[in-house]
């Protein structure tokens, strides 16, 4: 199951962009997005996350 990111509670840092091992993540138009099929579903974005924004979809 991929990991997704509450566009509410995103501040758009781009910590979670930063520690994408396989690139899912990129800069939304109001929050950060990450693509499902590329995300193997490791967590290192929600690690990171200093609002916990990514969460398991």
């Amino acid at each position: 199951m991929a990991y997704k990111i509450d566009a509410e509670k995103c501040i758009s840092c781009g910590a979670c962009a930063a520690d994408c091992p396989v690139e899912a993540i990129t800069e939304g138009a109001d929050a950060y997005v990450i693509d499902a099929e590329k995300c193997i579903d490791c967590g290192a974005c929600a690690g990171n996350c200093p609002v916990d924004a990514p969460a398991e979809a």
